[in-house]
């Protein structure tokens, strides 16, 4: 039997991307449906959405959705059911998904994306005549309001549904004032601490997590993570209450997309088996980038540049890079002092540190084909692609031992290099002594080809798919629609 599942979220590539969060919901369909799942995506109708729908059926409106005129219409996303919600007054802006054209965030997110959960949870609730969903998921706090307004105020004569709150990143909780909680048409005992309430206002991931039938996390690490306060930012009470309902499922990559030998945007195609065919990426990328061509090492960086990703912590290495005989090829945006900051390495050591401040695609996937190693030194991070693209480019990572990362890089320890299992570089705690030690381990080991082109070839052989998380989703799902049956 198929089950049928409503995913819930504010991006999917290919049609909206900020993060990896895209990259994960765009991919959920496809790797779910060997399982007997079929996915059906729901999406703000933000104007690039609305733009490649054309001009879609609509399968439902509502005259006032908290306020403000909506409807539901429906298209495909790679082949798969997209359903998108078209309200002008949330969401036909310029700018980001999140932010205005300058970058400061939309004043009334917290309305915007309770009325994308509130018609999540009308969908959910049989509002559309002929469309039946046996689960919900919904993925951060942008569409965690989806869980509480099933819970608290679900569609009349609707039956139950089990939800699944996946966890992106923990450090964003979408907090509003206690004034919003009037404005989202939930009755007065949504406002409880197994509630909505949080801090004296509105969490809407907290709200998801105590409604859920189960959260996830993007990797198993990142699971036994927050139950740390360090890492729980607050909301680590609630997992550890949670108990064995808390799950870690690792994310993982579109191996059609992203392969080194049919990836049309690279200089010259390679596999593990004709590595020398890669070095025309290297130098292509020195030339796009502005930078030396030597036989030494090219670090390079796709990144938001912020404080989460240790960033500061990079910057302030930078010099001990280039002294190692390194270059740095970055790419990247965020912080503006972190912007300024590489940008003024960049003036001091040309053609050795160049940055392109933004991100594109294609360049990314030139980076990590022409990269020899990419640096990741993240202070947290709940699964990371960075490093799993890197790993497909034999691009060797550099990265913290964190959450995702930890769970997917194998040190080049001795005794990983004495079993030939070691596919990158970890570090303890995220420090410029840290970092730096682990720039100079990462040269001394590139300077000895054959254990470098060995952990190339560890990388490159794993399996990036989605085929075994697929898998842990759709158990996932099952047991929790058989609990309710």
């Amino acid at each position: 039997m198929t089950l049928r599942v409503l995913s819930v979220a504010s991006e999917a590539v290919p049609l909206v991307k900020t993060g990896g969060l895209a990259d994960v919901v765009g991919a959920l369909p496809a790797a779910l449906a060997p399982h007997g799942v079929e996915i059906t995506t729901l999406l703000p109708g933000y104007p690039a959405v609305m733009a490649a729908l054309g001009k879609p059926r609509t399968l439902h409106s509502w005259p006032a959705l908290l306020g403000e005129p909506a409807r539901l219409v429906a298209g495909k996303i790679d082949g798969h059911p997209l359903l998108v919600l078209d309200a002008p007054a949330y969401f036909a802006r310029g700018g980001g998904p999140y932010a205005d054209p300058s970058g400061r965030d939309w004043g009334d997110n917290w309305r915007r994306f309770a009325a994308f959960g509130r018609a999540a949870a009308d969908l959910a609730g049989g509002v559309v005549k002929g469309r039946r969903y046996d689960l919900v998921h919904a993925h951060d706090w942008q569409a965690a309001m989806t869980l509480a307004y099933l819970r608290f105020a679900p569609v009349a004569d609707a039956p139950p549904l089990p939800g699944v709150m996946t966890i992106h990143n923990m450090a964003f909780q979408g907090w509003s004032g206690a004034e919003t909680f009037a404005g989202l048409g939930l009755p007065r005992e949504a406002w409880s601490m197994h509630g909505v309430e949080y801090h004296g206002g509105v969490g809407a991931l907290k709200a998801g997590m105590e409604a859920a039938s189960a959260i996830t996390t993007v990797s198993p690490s990142y699971a036994t993570e927050i139950r740390d306060p360090q890492f729980g930012m607050g909301l680590e009470g609630i997992v550890v209450s949670r108990g064995e309902r808390v799950h870690g499922i690792l994310n993982g990559i579109d191996t059609a997309q992203w392969d080194p030998a049919a990836d049309t945007t690279l200089a010259a195609r390679f596999t593990a088996r004709k590595l020398d065919k890669r070095l025309a990426n290297k130098r292509a990328l020195e030339v796009e980038f502005g930078l030396d061509a030597d036989d030494g090492p090219l670090f390079v960086v796709v990144s938001r540049l912020t404080w989460q990703k240790g960033m500061d912590v990079l910057l302030g290495v930078l010099d001990h890079l280039v002294g190692l005989g390194g270059r740095l090829a970055l790419l990247g945006s965020g912080d503006a002092a972190l912007e300024a900051g590489f940008h003024a390495a960049a003036a001091r050591h040309p053609g050795r540190v160049a940055v392109r401040t933004g991100y594109d695609e294609a360049l990314s996937h030139r980076i990590q084909a022409g990269g020899d190693a990419i640096l990741i030194p993240s202070r947290f991070e709940p699964c990371g692609l960075t490093q799993l693209y890197g790993l497909a480019y034999g691009c060797v990572p550099v990265v913290a031992r964190t959450g995702g990362l930890a769970d997917t890089v194998i040190d080049a320890n001795v005794a990983a290099l004495q079993a030939g299992v070691a596919t990158g570089i970890q570090f303890d705690g995220v420090t410029p002594n840290a970092l730096t030690a682990a720039i100079s381990r990462s040269t001394a080991l590139f300077r000895q080809p054959e254990l470098w082109r060995q952990l190339q070839r560890n990388g490159m052989a794993g399996d990036f798919s989605w085929a075994r998380s697929g898998k842990a989703y759709a158990d996932l799902y099952g047991q929790l629609v058989e609990e309710i049956r």
